[in-house]
C-alpha cells in the first residue's frame, strides 16, 4: 500500500513553510518563502495578507508535487503566528488593508483606556488574558475605526487570524477558526464554545465579522481542487505555541515547553483546570478535541529571535544568527553589562507595552562581544522571571522542553539550564510547531487514534543539566533585577 503523507502549512512571523511528514514523523520535504516585514511607523508591524497567501500556496504546490500528487496527501494541518489580524471582503476574498501583526503596538492607548475604565478584571477573568495591544480584539477595533472600507462593508467584512485567512482561501469561503486561536482574541471566554457577546460589545467588534469556532482536529474543510489538484481535507488547526506544546508531547498536567522563535513562549499544561493567574501570566486553550478542552498557563516574551535579527540587521555586529553561539562561548562573562530586550515592549510577567530597550553597565572597557553575550543572557533572565511567576501561580516547573530555531544554540540551551537550575530537554528536530500540527492532522485523518499514539512522531531528545555555581547564578540575577528596577519603575 502506498504511504500517505501529512502536509503542514506553518505560517510564521518571518516566513511561511510547507512541510511533508510521513506518519512516523520523518520529514519528506520542506518548501519555504520569506515574508516581507512592514514597519510603517514606530510601534507598527504589518504583513501583506496577499503575500502570505501567495507564498503559502506556492510552498504547498511544491510539496504536493514532491509527494507525487494530491492523492498522496492524507490531510493538511495548519499552524500559525497567533493574534495577527486579517480583514477581508467576503464577496471578493480580498484583504482591505495589511494584516496587523501580533508585535504591533498601535492600540496601546485604547488598551490603557480600557484598563483605566476598570475593564481588565472582567477581561482577565473571562479570557485568561491581560489587556494589551498583543491580542486581536483591539486590532480589529482599530481597523473598524481607521479603515473606511471596513464599516462600509457591513456584514460582508470578515475578520480572522492567519489560520482563518488560509482556510478561507484554501476552501473558497469557509470562515472558521479553531479554539486555540480564538482563545487569543479576547473575544471568547475560556469556559465557552462561542464568542462572548459582552466582550464583543466591550471591544467594539460585531460577531457578524467573526468566524465559526471549531475543534482543533477533524474534517475541518476541503481544499478547492483547482488549487492543489485534489480536495485534500484540512484536518488540523492550532496556534503555533499550542502546536509546539503538542509536538513536545506535553500531555500530562505540569508538562512545560518553551519555544524560541521570533519571541519566546512558555506553556504549562493545566489539564481541565481553568488557569487563573495572580502573577500576570495568561490562560489559554491548549487543546479542544471532540468538544473537550485542555488548558495551559502561558508566559509570553515578545523579543527572542528578533533580538538576534536586530544584532545582525540593524547593528551589523554578527553576520549570521549562528555567530551568537561562538561569541557567547568565547566571551568569559558579560563584563557587568545587561541588556533589556524591550524592542517591542515587554510581555509577561511585566506587561509594559511602553517599555523600550536599554543597555546598562557600559564602560570604556566594554566590548561588542560582551554586549552580544548580554543579549543572549537576557533570554535566560526573562525565562527565570517567568519560572518564578509560574511557581507563584502553583505551576512549578520540574524540567523544561525547548524548541524553535534559536534552541539549536547549544550555549543558549545550557545557559537556560544554568539560570533556571533545571534540566532542559531539546528534541533532535527543534521544529516541533509543525510536528504538532502534523499530529493533529494525523488524528483528524484517522492515521492515529489519539495524541498518545501520535506522539510516536516525536524525535529523540538531548538533555542539558545545570552546571553553574549558585554564586554566579545569584550574581547575574542580582544585576538583572537591578536593571529592571531602574528601568521599569
Amino acid at each position: 500500500m502506498t504511504e500517505r503523507l501529512i502536509l503542514v502549512l506553518d505560517e510564521g512571523t518571518t516566513s511561511t513553510r510547507a512541510i511533508l511528514y510521513a506518519p512516523d514523523g520523518t520529514r519528506r520535504g520542506v518548501a519555504q518563502r520569506e515574508l516581507t516585514q512592514h514597519y510603517p511607523r514606530p510601534g507598527r508591524v504589518e504583513h501583506d495578507a496577499d503575500e502570505i497567501w501567495r507564498a503559502t500556496l506556492a510552498c504547498a504546490v511544491e510539496m504536493v508535487a514532491a509527494a507525487g500528487g494530491a492523492d498522496r496527501i492524507a490531510a493538511i494541518g495548519i499552524t500559525n503566528q497567533r493574534e495577527t489580524v486579517v480583514a477581508w471582503d467576503k464577496r471578493t476574498g480580498e484583504p482591505i488593508t495589511r494584516a496587523i501583526v501580533w508585535q504591533d503596538r498601535r492600540t496601546a492607548d485604547q488598551c490603557r483606556a480600557l484598563v483605566k475604565a476598570g475593564h481588565e478584571p472582567l477581561v482577565q477573568t473571562r479570557t485568561g488574558l491581560v489587556i494589551d495591544p498583543y491580542f486581536s480584539a483591539t486590532k480589529m477595533h482599530w481597523i473598524l475605526d481607521n479603515i473606511p472600507e471596513a464599516r462600509a462593508l457591513g456584514d460582508a467584512l470578515a475578520f480572522g487570524t492567519i489560520e482563518s485567512w488560509l482556510v478561507w482561501k484554501l476552501t473558497g469561503g469557509a470562515h472558521l477558526t479553531d479554539a486555540s486561536n480564538a482563545s487569543r482574541t479576547q473575544l471568547m471566554a475560556l469556559e465557552d464554545r462561542d464568542w462572548d457577546d459582552e466582550l464583543c460589545a466591550l471591544m467594539g467588534v460585531p460577531r457578524a465579522h467573526l468566524p465559526e469556532i471549531v475543534d482543533m482536529t477533524g474534517d475541518i474543510g476541503r481544499c478547492d481542487r483547482a488549487l492543489l489538484g485534489g480536495a485534500i481535507p484540512i484536518c488540523g488547526l492550532a496556534g503555533d505555541q499550542q502546536a509546539a506544546t503538542i509536538g513536545q508531547g506535553c500531555f500530562a498536567v505540569g508538562d512545560t515547553k518553551a519555544t524560541f522563535g521570533t519571541g519566546a513562549f512558555v506553556l504549562t499544561n493545566m489539564g481541565a483546570q481553568l488557569p487563573r493567574s495572580q502573577h500576570r501570566l495568561l490562560g489559554t486553550v491548549l487543546l479542544q478535541l471532540g468538544g473537550k478542552r485542555t488548558y495551559a498557563l502561558e508566559g509570553s516574551v515578545f523579543v527572542a529571535g528578533s533580538l538576534v535579527k536586530w544584532l545582525r540587521d540593524q547593528l551589523g555586529w554578527i553576520d549570521r544568527a549562528a555567530d551568537t553561539e561562538a561569541i557567547a562561548r568565547a566571551t568569559p562573562d558579560n563584563g557587568g553589562v545587561y541588556l533589556l530586550p524591550a524592542l517591542a515592549g515587554l510581555g509577561a510577567p511585566h506587561w509594559r507595552p511602553d517599555a523600550t530597550g536599554a543597555i546598562v553597565g557600559l564602560t570604556l572597557g566594554t566590548t561588542r562581544d560582551q554586549i552580544v553575550r548580554a543579549a543572549m543572557e537576557s533570554l535566560a533572565h526573562q525565562c527565570r522571571d517567568l519560572m518564578e511567576a509560574f511557581a507563584a501561580d502553583g505551576a512549578a516547573w520540574q524540567s523544561l522542553r525547548i524548541d524553535g530555531g534559536m534552541s539549536a544554540n547549544d550555549w543558549m540551551a545550557q545557559d537556560l539550564a544554568d539560570m533556571l537550575d533545571l534540566p532542559v530537554e531539546r528534541p533532535a528536530d527543534v521544529e516541533t510547531t509543525a510536528l504538532g500540527a502534523a499530529m493533529l492532522a494525523g488524528i483528524g485523518a484517522g492515521l492515529f487514534a489519539s495524541l498518545q499514539e501520535a506522539v510516536a512522531m516525536r524525535p529523540a531528545t538531548r538533555r542539558f543539566t545545570p552546571a553553574l555555581a549558585p554564586t554566579d547564578r545569584d550574581r547575574r540575577l542580582a544585576g538583572w533585577h537591578a536593571m529592571l528596577a531602574r528601568h521599569l519603575n
